[in-house]
């Protein structure tokens, strides 16, 4: 969308958007490339090997990739500086920060050939590492100037930082620079396993070697930064819970933080090339939240009586009600039957029970996954949710917590289930639980849920993937039988909402919502009902024809099937909203039913 800045033109700060994600996926490319040694690969430039076609040696193809993608960031950042001085040329931190950083990054390109050439060089790496996040943060920060500018009531772009709050984020930010710097200059210097002990490298005694000192700083710097920046996610919680992108900013960052140091805690010397590019793209994401943070902190700056009126009602709340309402966020009730298809998935895959541990690790990621998600649709539904009376008790449309609390819990809790899940339990677990998360933020609740009648139909993805995640988790893989799992959830999903649909179609109509009930009536809807409560029947009988099952589990479905066509033939002849609300809960316990006959047919 483009919104219109003060001189009454369009105003389209994506550019600026595409610079900054450009920069962050260099970033990515060349941390990666220092860490598998690459950097020098092709012994010439701007050729690889006198050639400007991809090298066949894998080496030198990622520095090849990293050069390429190089000179498609420079060419987006003319287009993004372009695009600043034409659409905000009066507000010069805007035009100023991109121009800036353009520059820079062609002096970063330089700086990148003269790596090329030189031997390992411990300070050229770090410099150049600095000198991208500056980059990265001048485009950032521009960025975020400018859709500041394009949101209601944004008058101008002055920053503020006379607060302590905004001073306690700078500090942050200037050791999270450092924290990154100084770790590039211990793996430059192979200082890594310089210190044998912690917190000091020789028990009491002072380092004696500059690697030693250098990695006694950076570990100095890193519980720096960790406990600087525990106690600015404290304080953001207590002081900023109505300045939403500051509380969700600052969420993120503390998140991604702490998940790099699970994914480094977890690294080995053998470790896969998809853990080293996930641990640099996670500090590079986490430098992001913190620009993020510290602009927003800056544009919208508060007065310390908003502030300490967060405070006060924060503190009039007791916790165990705030615990409540978080947990409200994350739809308890639709998540624990979602546990039980991620469980069934797990044992059905394996035949067998799953290791304890990987259980717990598995389910603890699918509830933060799904609940996660679940919060963040509360956020982008809270209009609405007042209008309902099914959800105007919620804890956002309420007032019970603040929209930015919801936001910033739903996706703290869904990034940190991301990196849990690929840390504890395997890669592909991770991406289906990171897919389910998109599915369902982005394509339900963003883009279908208001826009088609199909918004069940199709958003019933979403939920199909935790039984995929299940399975992956417990044997690393996907294959036909464990698709058919998702297709059972798949067609479960629009008898099971159409039912509720017909008994809340009223609150459905005054929040706008497409459902079926309210734009192709009842009737229509009833017949759908039993239409697609027969095919998924159907389908569920087929699962032992691919591997899925046996008799005992064909004749558990028979049984179950036969008790929801039945309910859903009630429905259909019937209708009332007592019978709908019957299929609602039948088809909730027919689901958990039916994964349960699959996992005692695998486990017997």
């Amino acid at each position: 969308m483009q919104g219109r800045n003060l001189s009454g033109t369009r105003s389209n700060p994506y550019p600026l958007l595409a610079a900054s994600v450009a920069v962050f996926i260099l970033i990515v490319l060349g941390s990666v490339l220092r860490v598998i040694e690459a950097g020098a690969a092709c012994p010439d430039w701007p050729t690889c090997f006198g050639v400007w076609t991809p090298p066949q040696y894998s080496g030198a193809w990622w520095d090849y990739v990293h050069r390429a993608w190089s000179a498609i960031t420079v060419l987006i950042a003319v287009w993004a500086v372009v695009a600043a001085r034409s659409e905000y040329a009066s507000n010069r931190k805007i035009t100023g920060a991109a121009s800036l950083g353009l520059g820079l990054l062609l002096v970063q390109a330089l700086l990148g050939a003269l790596l090329s050439q030189a031997d390992r060089v411990s300070w050229l790496s770090a410099l150049h590492l600095g000198l991208s996040l500056i980059i990265q943060a001048l485009f950032i920060a521009a960025t975020v100037a400018a859709m500041h500018r394009q949101s209601a009531g944004a008058s101008s772009a002055a920053l503020a930082y006379r607060r302590p709050f905004a001073r306690h984020s700078a500090a942050v930010l200037v050791l999270s620079f450092a924290l990154m710097v100084s770790g590039t200059l211990v793996a430059g210097m192979d200082a890594s396993e310089a210190c044998q002990s912690w917190p000091l490298c020789n028990g009491l005694a002072l380092p004696a070697a500059a690697g030693d000192w250098i990695n006694l700083v950076h570990r100095l710097v890193v519980l720096g930064t960790g406990l600087s920046l525990a106690a600015l996610f404290w304080q953001a919680w207590r002081t900023q819970k109505s300045n939403t992108l500051v509380l969700v900013s600052t969420t993120a960052a503390a998140v991604l933080f702490f998940s790099q140091a699970l994914l480094g805690a977890r690294m080995g010397q053998d470790a896969p090339v998809y853990l080293l590019g996930l641990h640099t793209a996670t500090a590079a994401g986490f430098w992001a939240a913190m620009v993020i943070q510290l602009a927003a902190v800056g544009l919208y700056a508060r007065s310390d009586g908003e502030a300490a009126a967060d405070a006060i009602a924060g503190r009039a709340r007791s916790l165990k009600g705030f615990a409540g309402d978080l947990l409200m966020l994350t739809k308890p009730i639709v998540v624990a039957l979602l546990l039980v298809t991620t469980f069934a998935g797990m044992i059905i895959g394996l035949k067998s029970w799953p290791p304890f541990w990987l259980t717990v690790w598995t389910l603890l990621g699918g509830f933060m996954a799904a609940g996660g998600s679940g919060a963040i649709n509360q956020y982008i539904d809270r209009s609405d949710d007042g209008k309902m009376q099914r959800t105007q008790k919620r804890p956002i449309p309420s007032g019970r917590l603040t929209p930015g609390e919801g936001l910033a819990f739903g996706v703290g809790i869904s990034l940190a289930s991301f990196y849990l899940i690929v840390a504890m339990v395997n890669l592909l677990a991770g991406l289906l639980s990171l897919a389910g998360i998109i599915y369902y933020v982005l394509i339900y609740s963003i883009f279908l849920k208001k826009t088609t009648v199909q918004n069940i139909v199709i958003g019933g993805g979403a939920g199909a993937i935790p039984p995929l995640v299940g399975w992956a988790a417990a044997t690393g893989s996907l294959n036909i039988p464990s698709l058919f799992l998702f297709a059972v959830v798949f067609m479960w999903t629009p008898p099971h909402f159409w039912a509720l649909a017909l008994v809340r179609a009223k609150d459905y109509a005054r929040a706008g919502v497409p459902m079926l009930p309210v734009i192709r009536g009842e009737h229509e809807t009833r017949w759908q009902i039993f239409l697609y409560t027969l095919e998924l029947v159907g389908l569920t009988l087929l699962l032992p024809l691919f591997g899925l099952g046996g008799s005992v589990y064909f004749v558990g479905a028979v049984l179950l099937g036969l008790w929801l066509i039945s309910s859903a033939w009630r429905v259909w002849k019937q209708g009332g909203n007592k019978l709908a609300w019957k299929m609602y809960r039948y088809s909730s316990m027919y689901l958990a039913f039916l994964f349960a006959v699959l996992v005692v047919d695998a486990l017997l």
